[in-house]
């Protein structure tokens, strides 16, 4: 099996039975923010989108780039479609001229023609990418790879129980805007962001643990921010907080735990994966690359200038009335609203900057009183203040997702009284009917894990209140915290408190006291029953 590096979380997958393309990106994503790096521009893209099958494992665009797949991948290619609870990923697929789709049943293999052996596990929760993630798993003349790219399985033992993988493709660095967009103090942000960089590898070391591939290949990440408004972003300033730590980095932090098996993939470079052995073949060698990194940025930045000050002539739209169009779009929504409202439970504000980088026009979305309107000076626990010129395109191009696109895009800053809320973003991706009613119908179908577990000196429930990691092999309990590795979410154990979020109280008392007695419930998720 051969696999082609092809920049981010893209790769070619080569075998004698036939070729796939996956999640080619290229042009810049999220309001000119992210590019890929190392740049994969100059690629002989004309040759690599000649392929036989194409994978595309979800909407983020740092996966799905629609002009990059219309103008160079072959429309003769097979689109493998993961199962999604909605039809937005073929429609946009069919949108750019594909016409053959092979609808995957999630954990069910399937064979193509010559031998070729496919598996998509789909993971549909609200929180999973812009509704839904999936990894692809590969199999042809005994030779097993797992591309999991940036989707976090509660286990990876499906992909195990079909046969040992030489190959393993993940995530490894971060792709959100937590903590550097937060009005913080600097020592507070650089101590957030150094959490969640080492919860990022420690997440990472876990599935590697899981899967015990022959090689691991670290990919999905991290992207680069040419802007100058967004340069500070880039892992190349000695802060320990920053979250996008790059492949050299991980080759380093996996020694460090004993890992030898790490084959990086820069654009161009191709690994040959037999049952013993990976010859990779590299442009340039990787850590020289690497030494150079400050040098490969400043002369991309200078570069792709031109690209992003044309997108930046694009987003204005004065003629756009923000509040009314706000009004006409979200109010609909709100109204419809049962789960994801009670659990934002109060208003958001959006503080909008003018052109003239001034002026402030205030709106509140207010969940409890189902209204979009202008704000009151009454107290928010939820604020984000970004350029008006961005809300202004999203409502020009109709953008049903707010967070593929604002908040990924990293150009606004944010401020909350307590914790981090799911729904607020849950909310924010499903600005359509199609996914605010599929949200609406994932929240109310969660119940309660009956199921009773021992981690140290206390039983808790097994499946974590978030996601529903299995927390006999994420759990770690630290006096009276438990810390949810899959996602980094952690729990006072004596209240059941969630410490991390609002709206997800864990299940625990101390080993050899007795279990209450339950009460039946129909209270909504992310409200303890005392508040039904």
């Amino acid at each position: 099996m051969r696999v082609t590096g092809t920049g981010h979380a893209s790769m070619r997958i080569d075998t004698a039975a036939g070729s796939i393309l996956c999640d080619p990106w290229v042009n810049p994503a999220y309001f000119a923010s992210w590019f890929p790096f190392p740049d994969n521009s100059q690629l002989d893209w004309e040759s690599l989108g000649q392929v036989d099958y194409l994978y595309v494992s979800h909407l983020h665009r740092d996966h799905f780039d629609a002009a990059h797949l219309k103008r160079f991948v072959s429309k003769k290619a097979t689109v493998l479609l993961p199962e999604y609870p909605t039809s937005e990923l073929e429609d946009e697929l069919r949108e750019l001229g594909f016409t053959s789709f092979l609808r995957t049943r999630s954990n069910e293999v399937v064979e193509l023609d010559g031998g070729l052996n496919v598996m998509i596990q789909a993971l549909t929760s609200p929180t999973d990418g812009p509704i839904g993630d999936s990894s692809l798993w590969v199999e042809h003349d005994g030779i097993r790879l797992l591309n999991q790219n940036d989707a976090r399985p509660t286990d990876l033992s499906t992909f195990a129980a079909l046969g040992h993988v030489h190959a393993h493709m993940l995530q490894f660095s971060g792709a959100i805007w937590y903590p550097m967009v937060y009005e913080l103090p600097a020592a507070a942000k650089t101590a957030f962001g150094k959490q969640k960089r080492e919860r990022q590898f420690d997440r990472t070391w876990r599935y590697i643990d899981d899967l015990k591939a022959s090689y691991v290949f670290p990919i999905a990440g991290p992207p680069c921010f040419l802007d100058d408004e967004l340069w500070q972003f880039n892992d190349i300033h000695g802060d320990e907080g920053n979250i996008f730590p790059d492949q050299q980095v991980f080759l380093t932090e996996y020694a460090k735990v004993g890992g030898t098996n790490a084959v990086v993939l820069l654009p161009g470079s191709v690994a040959e994966v037999t049952a013993d052995d990976c010859r990779a073949t590299h442009p340039q060698p990787v850590e020289e690359f690497f030494a150079g990194k400050q040098a490969h940025l400043v002369e991309m930045r200078e570069r792709k200038r031109p690209v992003i000050e044309a997108e930046k002539a694009s987003w204005r739209h004065p003629e756009i009335d923000v509040l009314g169009e706000m009004k006409r779009r979200i109010e609909p929504l709100l109204e419809e609203s049962v789960y994801l409202a009670k659990g934002v439970g109060g208003p958001v504000r959006f503080d909008l900057v003018g052109y003239d980088g001034e002026s402030v026009e205030s709106i509140v979305v207010d969940f409890p009183g189902k209204q979009v309107r202008p704000y009151a000076d009454e107290k928010v626990r939820y604020r984000f203040r970004t350029e008006r010129a961005l809300v202004e395109h999203l409502l020009h191009i109709g953008e049903v997702d707010w967070v593929n696109s604002l908040f990924l895009s990293c150009r606004f800053s944010a401020a909350r009284i307590g914790q981090y809320n799911e729904f607020v973003y849950a909310f924010f991706k499903c600005l359509s009917t199609e996914r605010l009613q599929y949200a609406e119908g994932w929240y109310a179908e969660q119940r309660p894990d009956a199921e009773d577990i021992k981690l140290g000196d206390w039983i808790v429930q097994r499946r974590c209140p978030h996601l529903k990691a299995d927390l006999t092999r994420f759990g770690i309990v630290d006096g009276d915290q438990l810390t949810c590795q899959l996602h980094g979410w952690r729990f006072d154990l004596p209240s059941g408190r969630c410490l991390t979020s609002v709206g997800h109280e864990i299940r625990a008392r101390r080993a050899g006291t007795p279990a209450p007695e339950e009460t039946p419930t129909d209270a909504p998720v992310g409200q303890p029953a005392a508040q039904a």
